[in-house]
């Protein structure tokens, strides 16, 4: 857990001038009256000195606003706690290193985009040889077997995959989706496991831009990765954690 300090409130051109935007979809026609809707909508959100900054007719009675406004009040920042991945952050060269010592064996990880999911680039920046953004992928680990089965892969089917090739961890990319269907796959695929037997035989973990760890947990998960991950902070953490679930 971690906890910061102080009050903040966000900021503009000035240091605490509240400055903010919001952008939502309205079911009106663009004209006037929506676009007062619109900025009235701010002033209910507690918004003062609101306006419309832009606006856009999306057809079949849809409007598009972006809305600018400034907030009173703060966030106290010592009321607020993030359950945090604990671990030490490792490169790749040091992942490796860290394989050949304490398990003297090539690990094997399986990653997907399960159920209904198309969205690959999240799984892919984490997964494929080039990774992304100057950071190799899991492909690139010479201690570790990484497969990527791609996106829309069913929770039977990945669970009989990990099976088969005795997967020492699955890594599962879901983008948050309408109605959370997201939610209801991740925790398929727990029951899958458990059903199975094998939940507490392999690392799992899930990554999304709306993922946080503390979600992870709760639905069942070793731990939960956001934006702004890498490899190498994915296989720092299963590789660690292999060595703690071992020595319990």
């Amino acid at each position: 857990m971690e906890t910061g300090k102080g009050k903040v409130r966000p900021y503009g051109d000035t240091m605490d001038d509240g400055a903010m935007q919001l952008s939502f979809t309205l079911p009106l026609q663009l004209d006037e009256l929506s676009c007062e809707a619109a900025r009235t909508l701010g002033e209910q959100m507690g918004l003062t000195d609101v306006g419309v900054a832009y606006s856009r007719d999306l057809g079949q009675g849809f409007s598009f606003f972006i809305v600018y406004g400034k907030y009173t009040s703060s966030v106290d920042m010592s009321k607020i706690t993030v359950t945090k991945i604990e671990c030490k952050k490792m490169n790749k060269e040091e992942v490796d290193r860290f394989i050949r010592e304490d398990f003297g064996r090539k690990l094997t990880f399986l990653g997907a985009c399960i159920e209904s999911d198309a969205h690959t680039v999240g799984i892919d920046a984490i997964m494929n040889m080039k990774g992304y953004n100057g950071h190799k992928g899991l492909e690139s680990y010479h201690e570790i077997h990484a497969y990527n089965l791609g996106a829309q892969v069913s929770s039977e089917d990945l669970v009989a995959k990990a099976l088969q090739m005795k997967a020492d961890a699955i890594l599962v990319s879901q983008i948050v989706t309408q109605k959370n269907v997201h939610l209801a796959n991740l925790t398929r695929l727990v029951d899958i496991l458990e059903a199975e037997g094998v939940r507490d035989k392999l690392i799992l973990v899930m990554g999304g831009p709306r993922i946080t760890h503390e979600l992870a947990k709760e639905l069942g998960y070793d731990a939960g990765f956001g934006p702004n991950t890498y490899a190498e902070d994915v296989a720092s953490f299963i590789v660690q954690e292999m060595k703690r679930q071992e020595m319990r």
